[in-house]
């Protein structure tokens, strides 16, 4: 664990150096004029950080910027992927108030970035923001915070294939969702992974978390929304989160090379009906139908954790990008955003991550997604437990003690405590 925590730092530091650099070149590259007009002829680089981690949406905005360089010729774009690491990268430039001219806000735009983004609510695109995206970035005074590239409505993405070769019907508790695993691994002698997650990539454990912390603290009634809201909550009901995770590695339904494998890895496995769920969106489903374009997948709702309860999908924020308002190529930047917000890309990126379109005008086929979009239409959409009900900082904490309890480290009390502890400490700091 050392070594690890030394290599991360390291790869930390080279990324802030990078970004730095490129901060330089920035300056270095506009006019004696003080200019930042690309088109104009002086020579302008844009810095820009995304979260995306699957190659379709990367393939997008590869081209994004390629049709927008050709217009522009004398604007250089360089993109940075920090991966798991970007909340910790985007934090450390947050404190030396150096950040990338343009980067995914990733969920947290009106909380822990808005002092940090460029108000765009001059653009003309946001007069087609979708209702629902417009409570996440629109706040009372009408300041746009980012460009949603898309809009999210979170369950488990799971293969089709795999449930119906095995009789499984979509779970809609968490101990149906365990009997399910059980069942595929069995009868399929192992050699379907029921539930795939990658700690390298560990925001992954995180999002167990993250979707079962409304199954059990916020959609049953009563709730302990207002609890959280206002740090009464008691930790120990967090308990069962980390039992039934526990649980799931205990019994084998997880792939064995849990700590060590990749997000990359889950596309060619889901392609050979060698998965049956996985705990994320549908965005790596179309690496994986490249691969087997007979692949059938679904997207279904986050089981119910309390008896009566319901399913529920988790909302919000998925891919944006916001200017950083202290940019010294501002107008580039926001002139890039515009350019990116043509119908034709908010399509294309919609498509390319299986996720709802952030545009009124903007109808996207999401594919074999589409029918269970419809499907669950009156499904309950909750925001991000992380995002509401935690303060900034909380997400390292769960993906890492994720990750420790299935190394055998520590114990659900020991989670739920080390939970308790580090949100004192954070509101504390803010």
């Amino acid at each position: 664990m050392k070594k690890t925590s030394i290599t991360v730092m390291l790869l930390i530091l080279t990324l802030l150096v990078s970004a730095c650099g490129g901060s330089n070149n920035n300056s270095a590259s506009k006019s004696e004029n003080g200019g930042t007009n690309g088109a104009g002829g002086e020579k302008v680089t844009l810095s820009l950080y995304s979260t995306a981690s699957d190659g379709s949406s990367q393939e997008v905005l590869k081209k994004v910027i390629a049709d927008y360089q050709v217009e522009n010729p004398n604007v250089n774009i360089e993109v940075q992927y920090p991966g798991a690491d970007y909340d910790s990268v985007l934090k450390m430039m947050m404190a030396s108030n150096e950040l990338p001219d343009l980067f995914d806000t990733h969920g947290w735009a009106m909380t822990r970035y808005k002092d940090y983004v460029a108000d765009l609510s001059g653009e003309a695109w946001t007069a087609d923001l979708s209702d629902t995206i417009k409570n996440v970035l629109v706040d009372d005074t009408g300041k746009v915070y980012a460009l949603p590239l898309n809009e999210s409505k979170d369950g488990i993405t799971f293969n089709a294939n795999v449930l119906e070769k095995y009789g499984v019907e979509i779970p809609t508790t968490i101990d149906e969702m365990i009997a399910a695993g059980e069942k595929i691994k069995a009868e399929s002698n192992g050699s379907v992974i029921p539930f795939f997650y990658a700690g390298q990539d560990s925001w992954t454990i995180g999002q167990f978390f993250d979707y079962f912390a409304n199954s059990l603290l916020i959609s049953p009634e009563p709730n302990q929304a207002q609890a959280l809201l206002d740090n009464t909550f008691d930790w120990n009901n967090w308990n069962p989160l980390a039992e039934k995770f526990k649980e799931l590695h205990d019994k084998g339904l997880m792939n064995e090379d849990v700590l060590t494998a990749k997000y990359s890895d889950i596309p060619a496995l889901f392609a050979q009906d060698q998965i049956a769920f996985v705990m994320t969106g549908p965005a790596f489903t179309a690496d994986a139908l490249n691969l087997n374009p007979d692949l059938k997948f679904g997207i279904m709702p986050v089981p119910a954790m309390v008896e009566g309860d319901a399913p529920n999908f988790s909302g919000g924020e998925r891919n944006t990008l916001a200017a950083w308002k202290d940019s010294k190529n501002l107008e580039e930047a926001k002139k890039f955003l515009a350019f990116y917000a043509k119908p034709e890309y908010m399509k294309m990126m919609a498509e390319a991550t299986g996720s709802p379109a952030a545009f009124k005008s903007v109808t996207a086929d999401l594919g074999q997604a589409t029918q269970y979009y419809e499907q669950f239409k009156d499904i309950r959409v909750f925001p991000y437990f992380d995002r509401l009900y935690l303060p900034s900082g909380m997400w390292d904490v769960i993906t890492t003690k994720g990750q420790e309890i299935l190394a055998g480290g520590i114990t659900a009390q020991d989670f739920s405590d080390a939970m308790k502890q580090n949100v004192d400490r954070l509101l504390s700091q803010q």
